[in-house]
């Protein structure tokens, strides 16, 4: 099974050395690593370029956002499976894509996911949130329930059937994505019970309580663009869930 990682980057310089290190120390052979950067005005590309060896496909040009950048990344995998793993972000150790495929390989899913930390942007051994995702039934997302994003691999079989990320949406196509692939069109997911990926802290939607507005507005437009309705309280349910990820905090 072929295993294609898709880094988003812009001006992330900062960041995205623990990325790509974290990507190229996995202990699985067969992955595809792809970079798409938004012609960053940074020293990006120059790291980037300093570990070429261990990047399949590097993209560097202007675009129309983050989802995008995605969108050039699904399009360039020739994988069997897709994770994206955004510059901020880095996987626990080097075991993780292993794990994935074996647990794809054993449930036969099409999509897979896991629990996630936020750390701390610079001391990132800190665990600052637990996002512990938990088993999905059917249902679940009328519940405000989602899993984590940089968690979500998916088969490229799905993309090719379902479609991409909207790019219609600012901060919510992940989650549109996910409610459009898992929710409407019950693709069969597997949740794998262990901190896969680590997150640094500071997410766009949720910044600043204007960003947590617009985000729950774009979440409501989600559930509209795919003809669904949501239940009455899925949009307060699905912010005040993180609460929680405060208190289960963890490795």
């Amino acid at each position: 099974m072929k295993v294609s990682i898709i880094t988003i980057a812009w001006n992330s310089a900062e960041t995205i050395e623990d990325t790509i290190k974290s990507v190229i120390a996995q202990d699985y052979p067969d992955i595809e690593y792809i970079v798409v950067d938004g012609a960053s005005k940074d020293d990006t590309m120059k790291i980037v370029e300093r570990h070429r060896d261990g990047i399949a496909k590097v993209v560097s040009e202007p675009d129309k956002g983050i989802y995008d950048a995605m969108n050039k990344g699904v399009k360039l995998a020739t994988g069997d499976v897709i994770g994206i793993l955004n510059s901020d972000d880095f996987y626990a150790d080097e075991k993780v894509i292993s794990e994935v495929v074996a647990r794809f390989k054993e449930t036969g899913s099409d999509g897979l996911y896991a629990d996630l930390t936020y750390v701390n942007r610079d001391q990132t051994d800190k665990v600052i949130r637990y996002w512990k995702a938990g088993e999905y039934k059917p249902g679940l997302f009328r519940k405000g329930w989602m899993p984590p994003h940089p968690t979500f691999f998916v088969k490229k079989t799905c993309y090719d059937q379902f479609g991409i990320y909207s790019l219609e949406l600012r901060s919510a196509a992940d989650y549109e994505l996910m409610l459009r692939f898992i929710h409407k069109n019950e693709i069969s997911v597997t949740y794998l019970p262990r901190v896969i990926t680590r997150m640094r802290e500071g997410g766009e939607s949720n910044v600043t309580l204007k960003n947590r507005i617009r985000a729950n507005k774009e979440d409501r437009r989600a559930w509209k663009m795919n003809g669904l309705t949501p239940g009455a309280f899925t949009l307060i349910r699905k912010p005040l869930s993180k609460l929680s990820q405060f208190i289960k905090k963890g490795a």
